[in-house]
């Protein structure tokens, strides 16, 4: 038996109450099988999309990303109170370049390491440009400048608790 309040697994559930009272609740679970590298970067919709989550000074109109919650980053701004703001997930491609070298962490190392591109994609609401990886496959010969881009995720690692970290990228629109 598990204290009030203790965590307990859908497996677990599932042997101790009817398949109809695990159907009911099962949208209590928590799915811990994949979550954020970075918390509070990125969130989905009720759809499943992605979003990233960035700041607005509600002075001057300025987004920052990775979000904050002071010190508006427009230096003809005196804002030191940032709202926190769902960003567009589309946008193009303003600059790209390939990585052919081992990132800092939370990227952890590859055997044998692979290069990937990264993209600067300026938002299409916004105006704000966001850096990113591009998806798995994807390299700069495949790139150009003004492609329309939309945001996705993708699995970083596993760590060791079997949970898969994941990122925000970018990848082509249709793709």
């Amino acid at each position: 038996m598990h204290p009030v309040g203790a965590a307990v697994g859908a497996g677990e559930i599932a042997t101790r109450f009817s398949f109809a009272v695990v159907v009911r609740y099962a949208d209590l679970v928590p799915d811990v099988a994949s979550q954020p590298a970075i918390d509070g970067w990125y969130a989905t919709d009720d759809a499943g999309l992605p979003h990233l989550i960035g700041a607005k000074c509600p002075q001057c109109g300025t987004y920052v990303f990775p979000p904050r919650e002071n010190n508006c980053p427009s230096p003809a701004c005196d804002g030191d109170v940032l709202e926190p703001v769902a960003l567009s997930r589309r946008g193009t491609i303003w600059s790209y370049t390939e990585n052919r070298y081992l990132p800092p962490a939370p990227y952890p190392p590859s055997e044998p390491f692979e290069p990937f591109a990264i993209a600067a994609v300026e938002l299409a609401d916004e105006g704000l440009i966001v850096l990113g990886k591009v998806v798995e496959g994807t390299l700069a010969a495949d790139l150009k400048v003004g492609m329309e881009m939309e945001l996705t995720t993708m699995p970083l690692y596993t760590d060791d608790e079997g949970v898969t970290r994941t990122v925000y990228a970018w990848k082509k629109v249709g793709a």
